[in-house]
């Protein structure tokens, strides 16, 4: 399935979650000086403009981003990842992950990314292709395995499905545990929603109980809509570098 597009919920508070937590690992991992691999496995566009139809007509963007982001200090990652850029495409531009995480990273890196739909393909080959950034037209776990370990073997992993498909909570964990196995180093981020009906349970009951270390970090906020299901979301991380539990602690005080 593939009709999703993330241009109606670019910039949530989903969004301000997620990467906000994916700037400041990003940003402490290219404080050593030896190359790290990025490999995404659903990317997306990887840029959207928040004065689109689609944008404005969902007003995500506007209770997210648009009204946390004076909340947060002048200079971390995420909020100068922001800014260049709207330097760079304008004030209504917003980032993706891959497009944060092309801004971050350094020419000795290397940056994989898999993105099945044709539309969004296109789009962020077209972002992303200054930056030599290999997009992958296939399936997005498929894509995690066949690169895991990944050259270099310093690096991270984001996971960030769409959901369409009830099965994805099923398996998910055993994707995972199958890219963990043979990449023990990596650093795998999973991004998932809090829904109405506490999809996410099992799932990240069974995470748990494969990787009992792991950081896990659940925000809560009002729907965006009355009919809407998602009331939160979550990130599940293996391998967290160091800080990045007390950066979700700081984080977790903007949706208070």
């Amino acid at each position: 399935m593939l009709s999703y597009q993330h241009l109606y919920h670019a910039g949530n508070l989903a969004d301000v979650q997620k990467h906000a937590l994916l700037c400041f690992m990003l940003d402490y991992l290219v404080q050593k000086d030896k190359p790290l691999s990025y490999i995404e496995t659903h990317a997306g566009r990887g840029l959207y403009r928040l004065d689109a139809e689609e944008a404005v007509k969902t007003g995500e963007a506007a209770k997210g981003i648009m009204a946390v982001e004076d909340a947060f200090a002048p200079d971390p990652p995420y909020r100068l990842r922001l800014a260049a850029t709207r330097a760079r495409w304008g004030d209504a531009a917003y980032p993706g992950s891959p497009l944060l995480a092309a801004l971050t990273l350094r020419e000795m890196d290397t940056i994989h990314l898999a993105e099945l739909h044709p539309q969004e393909h296109r789009l962020l080959s077209e972002v992303v292709h200054i930056w030599d950034a290999h997009v992958h037209k296939k399936d997005g776990f498929a894509t995690a395995l066949a690169l895991t370990p990944p050259t270099p073997r310093r690096g991270l992993m984001l996971i960030d499905p769409p959901y369409e498909v009830k099965t994805d909570y099923d398996v998910i964990p055993g994707h995972i545990a199958n890219i963990a196995r043979k990449w023990n180093v990596g650093i795998i981020a999973l991004w998932y929603p809090l829904l109405t009906n506490a999809a996410h349970i099992g799932m990240l009951a069974e995470l748990s109980a494969r990787f009992p270390d792991a950081l896990r970090h659940e925000v809560r906020f009002p729907a965006a809509k009355a009919d809407h299901k998602m009331i939160g979301s979550g990130m599940f991380i293996i391998n967290a570098p160091w800080g990045t539990g007390d950066e979700a602690k700081r984080l977790s005080r903007l949706f208070a």
